[in-house]
């Protein structure tokens, strides 16, 4: 008996509905390399578990992954404390909740030394009121606030700045059924300052009379307008808005239907909020089309300054989301409708190849493999209605092609369908063509087989996937060695997973493989990097 013929090899290959060494089931019924947890800590990270994937519910995906991210506590919680840091203060995922939510199970699972690493990272993980709301939220269902956790709220408002401390309040005011105030009561924070004291005294009591003029104390004077705000007629929160910069959650909701009132958010609106307001300002006909308009040309001014994007930590899924919705002409919910300005779409579609900064190219030959099997279309990526791992796949995939001049599109399911795509479309036709391809099987062999078949010359494939692989004859990594052997063409596979489940179809023990995160901002480069050695 030749007991080789049962394990893969070339005389006989292997299905992947049946395992090679190294693999395990998937949920599809296929086999595939298991990602280990610090890889699963950062698909989490970056994609989340919002509205699940095809295989796993909501609820499901959150509970094996929060399960990952406890065993990674347990392991080294100072790492797993620094990897969530690291993920959320560069930027790199399209959310900050699952960050937040890790951080929270750190508080609850980790060892005292873990505990004051959380403590420290708080300001950095929850850099804003709404993070810090939604920690609370978590931290509450998952344990008791003992002194520790108290002190690391507390020292949250005490090391900011009166200024930054201020414009918290006013801006971050509640969320998910929690409040300054509530924190307050909890933390009991002692102020460092007089200034410090007055501001927290507005946030847990208020004030009982507002003076005409404005506060003596430069931190509380960002109160004072937004106090002066509620009551303000137009031309004096006009004056209120330039002179103070009041953010627009500071506006009363009956003003928000001023174009004037928007006009004049305009100059200090932070990049988050001008791209969520994009259809807001349309309707208004702010970003009337005509030579002279300053509001349109502010705009279009600020989208297209990559250095803006980058301070602002405006990831990719933010712009991406943003020309979904805006190009279409109407809101999630089919409330509002505003006519899309054609230099906005094109400002958002340079905005987004933006938001990954500078890709170096490679300048090899490579084959862009983008599964669009029936799984690929289910759940979404960080929550994002209508953003599926599918959809996901041909907006990352054109990064690539934005900076290659040798690139190859392709589709595939159980066939293959080659892409004639050019970088020099639009991102959201690529969308509209990619959602519009036939569902099907999975075989994530298929881009070897074909480029085999095809005698085609590629330096590295790469495969965006959810690699719930199952109906090939041959199992991906096999099919690359065979590749190799058959071409002499020492070709790499780059993996981009686009769910945060725990395959791979990237072989770990393979130098010429790598498995990367859909969606961080960081891969890019990184697969360029791994490209040219």
């Amino acid at each position: 008996m030749t007991y080789t013929k049962h394990l893969g090899k070339k005389n006989a290959p292997t299905p992947q509905n049946q395992p090679i060494p190294g693999t395990v089931a998937n949920s599809a019924g296929g086999y595939a390399f298991p990602v280990d947890d610090w890889k699963r800590l950062d698909r989490f990270l970056v994609l989340g578990a919002e509205g699940g994937s095809y295989y796993a519910s909501e609820r499901k995906l959150t509970i094996e992954n929060a399960q990952a991210v406890i065993r990674c506590i347990s392991a080294d919680g100072k790492r797993a404390v620094a990897r969530m840091v690291e993920i959320s203060d560069s930027g790199r995922a399209p959310k900050n909740e699952p960050a937040i939510f890790a951080l929270a199970l750190a508080f609850a699972h980790g060892d005292p030394d873990t505990r004051h690493a959380a403590a420290e990272a708080l300001p950095k993980v929850c850099r804003i009121g709404t993070h810090l709301f939604h920690f609370a939220a978590y931290v509450d269902s998952l344990r008791g606030w003992g002194r520790g956790l108290r002190r690391a709220v507390a020292n949250w408002y005490l090391n900011a700045t009166p200024a930054q401390l201020a414009l918290q309040a006013v801006k971050y005011q509640q969320r998910d059924g929690w409040s300054h105030r509530d924190l307050l009561r909890l933390a009991h924070p002692v102020p460092r300052s007089e200034e410090q004291g007055t501001i927290l005294n507005w946030i847990a009591k208020g004030w009982e009379s507002v003076e005409e003029t404005p506060h003596p104390m430069d931190g509380a004077r960002v109160i004072w307008a937004f106090e002066r705000a509620k009551t303000a007629d137009l031309p004096e929160l006009l004056r209120l808005i330039e002179d103070y910069q009041l953010p627009r959650e500071a506006i009363p909701t009956e003003k928000l239907t001023e174009p004037k009132v928007w006009e004049a958010l305009l100059p200090h609106m932070g990049l988050t909020a001008l791209l969520r307001n994009l259809g807001n300002l349309s309707k208004l006909e702010v970003l009337a089309v005509n030579n002279s308009n300053p509001a349109l040309s502010f705009v279009l001014k600020t989208l297209s300054d990559p250095n803006k994007l980058r301070k602002a930590r405006v990831h990719p899924v933010e712009v991406l989301t943003a020309l979904l919705t805006y190009q279409q002409g109407h809101g999630v919910r089919g409330k509002g409708e505003w006519t899309p300005v054609p230099k906005v779409v094109d400002a958002l579609d340079a905005a987004f190849y933006a938001s990954f900064g500078n890709v170096e190219p490679t300048h090899k030959r490579l084959m862009l493999a983008l599964d669009v099997s029936g799984s690929m279309a289910g759940g979404m990526i960080a929550g994002v209605p209508g953003l599926s791992p599918r959809v996901g796949s041909a907006a990352m995939a054109m990064i690539t092609a934005a900076t290659e001049q040798n690139a190859f599109f392709t589709a595939f399911q159980t066939t293959l369908t080659p892409l004639s795509i050019s970088p020099r479309q639009r991102l959201d036709d690529i969308v509209k063509r990619i959602s519009g391809l036939p569902f099907g099987g999975t075989d994530c062999s298929l881009p070897m087989i074909w480029a085999l078949e095809k005698k085609m010359a590629v330096d590295a494939f790469i495969v965006y996937t959810d690699s719930e692989t199952w109906a090939g004859k041959i199992h991906p990594s096999v099919a690359l060695r065979e590749y190799r052997e058959k071409t002499g063409i020492a070709a790499k596979l780059i993996v981009v997973g686009m769910v945060a489940n725990n395959f791979s179809i990237a072989d770990p023990d393979d130098g010429g493989m790598l498995d990367v995160v859909g969606f961080d901002t960081a891969a890019p480069n990184l697969m360029s990097d791994f490209i040219r050695e």
